[in-house]
Formats: C-alpha cells, structure tokens, sequence
C-alpha cells in the first residue's frame, strides 16, 4: 500500500481527507495502476473511500475538465493553456507522460466522466474551481449546471482560492456546500468566513494554531486543510480538532488517525 500511495502522489495531484476521522482520497488525474489497470478515479472507488477532491478547468469550447494547473506541461506530453484548447485537443495529449510506458495512456478526464463514475455512490466531492489566475468566465453556472444534471447536489464542497467564485456559487445554488480556500495567514478568518455565509474553512496547514482553530469553531466552520504529509503534523493538526486533514501519503494517515 505504501508503494501504491507513493506513486499515486508522484503521478498526480493526490489528496488524501481525514474527514471527521475518516479516509477521503483524492486523485486528480486518471492513471493506469500497474496492477489493476484501473484509473485512479476507479480505484478510489474500489477502495471505499469516502469523498474525493479534483480541480476543474474550462476548456476553449467550454468543456469542464480535471487538470490541477492552467498549463498541461507539467503533467502531460505537451504544453499551453487548458483555455486556450478544446476538449479533443487536450484529449490527445497523455496525463501519465512523466512514466512513459508503464501506465498506458491517460487523458485529461472531464468532470463528466468522473461524475458518471461517483453518481451511485455515496463519495463527497470536492471540486475546487481554478479562477485564480483564470477566471473562466461561467465556469460556475456551468458546473452547477453538470451537479444538478446529476443530483449530486448534496454530495459537492465548492471550493476555491478566488472567493468571488465561492460568492458566485452562493448566489447560483445556495443549497450547496462552499468553502474559502487560503494559504495566508489571516486574521479572524473564521468570523470573515461566517460573515459571508461559507460554511468550511480551507486554510494551509502551516497557517494553523489551536488559537486559530478555536477561533474557526466559535464561529461555527469547518476546517479542512492541505497539504498535511508529516506524521508529526497529522498527529498536531488531529489533536487540535481539525475537521479534515489534505495530504499526499494516505498510509500515513491511516496508520495515525484509523
């Protein structure tokens, strides 16, 4: 499992949730496992995990894609801007590049695929909408538009670093769960988060005191924070009651917090 975890992360932007003491996996790109063959998505599935967190972009002809940055040559054989391609070009290119041969080829999911996969199960997901260097403008309706196609309403946390997405998300579909990304350290962000009627906090780990966690859940929000790797800040950031834990080592987690 250790050697699975470890190459999940290295192949894609892989988060793993303690929520409320459980195990939520996230990977965000689709792999070939060399055992299961199975792409990363399925595989979380299979293990029963209880909620996944991917990024969405917007495509040239406005397609809702999963791809952690703007930019695909980082992750895929190729390169230029997710907005400046339609959804068959970016289907070309191979998210798995980096380990050649030893994957097969993985594209670039969209967010409908993935929704086709979860839509009978019972996993929360986290979408964080990427506008915080593109704005992509509809980028919301639209994905609200693809949750309600798919009565997922009660099972999506928007989120995202740009909190006039999150504002935006309010004001398209109220009912739905939202949280304000950070990676500042901010003062009373729990009071600024409650002021405008967002239920979770996502700040950076590093940002976080027992002070500024208490001060989270006066004001009544949920903390969920990233990137939590170390054993000894799982073991800080459990003790202080932090509601979700976003991290890259899954066995990690469960050997501290199961």
């Amino acid at each position: 499992m250790e050697e699975l975890s470890t190459r999940l992360n290295r192949m894609s932007d892989t988060s793993t949730y303690i929520y409320k003491q459980s195990i939520i996996k996230s990977i965000l790109q689709e792999f070939k496992n060399q055992f299961s063959k199975k792409s990363g998505f399925e595989k979380a599935v299979e293990i029963g995990v209880d909620g996944i967190e991917l990024d969405v972009h917007l495509t040239k002809d406005n397609e809702l894609v999963i791809i952690h940055d703007e930019d695909i040559k980082r992750t895929c054989n190729g390169e230029g801007l997710v907005r400046d391609m339609t959804l068959e070009e970016l289907k070309k290119f191979d998210a798995s590049a980096a380990f050649v041969g030893q994957y097969g080829v993985n594209p670039i999911p969209t967010l409908r695929e993935y929704f086709e996969l979860v839509k009978d199960t019972d996993i929360i997901t986290n979408i964080e909408l990427k506008t915080g260097v593109f704005e992509y403008p509809t980028i919301e309706q639209r994905t609200i538009d693809m949750v309600k196609e798919f009565g997922l309403e009660d099972k999506i946390i928007f989120s995202s670093f740009n909190h006039f997405t999150v504002k935006r998300c309010e004001e398209i579909a109220p009912e739905i769960k939202r949280g304000f990304l950070t990676g500042d350290w901010l003062v009373d962000f729990g009071k600024y988060t409650a002021e405008r009627n967002v239920q979770c906090c996502h700040p950076w780990h590093i940002t976080l005191s027992q002070e500024v966690v208490d001060e989270m859940h006066k004001e009544g929000r949920e903390i969920n924070t990233w990137t939590v790797n170390e054993y000894e800040d799982i073991e800080r950031l459990s003790a202080m009651g932090v509601d979700s834990l976003i991290g890259n080592f899954p066995d990690r987690m469960i050997e501290k917090l199961r």
